[in-house]
């Protein structure tokens, strides 16, 4: 591989490192939207927005801590009606 364009993968390396790209799905678009105007006005990205929220959000003091695990959770009962899900959800998906 020439060199300069060794040093253009190494670099393109470091930078994907750095910072990740994700796709978040189910936004609600007019919530997006308005936070992407206040982006603009603030000179800020979407994303350093987005970081910002985030960041804000965790730092709450009512954020549940404990190890993250799934086993700190408690478990819910599910609403009437909902006892044969499962078997609606494989009929669905599998056509059982």
């Amino acid at each position: 591989m020439p060199e300069k364009r060794r040093n253009l993968a190494h670099n393109a390396h470091m930078c994907y490192n750095r910072d990740m790209d994700t796709t978040i799905r189910n936004l609600d678009e007019n919530v997006y939207r308005s936070l992407k105007a206040r982006a603009a006005l603030a000179g800020k990205t979407v994303g350093e927005m987005v970081n910002e929220a985030m960041r804000a959000y965790l730092a709450r003091p009512d954020f549940p801590t404990g190890s993250g695990s799934l086993q700190d959770l408690t478990p819910e009962e599910y609403p009437e009606g909902t006892e044969r899900l499962s078997e609606e959800i494989d009929s669905v998906v599998y056509g059982a």
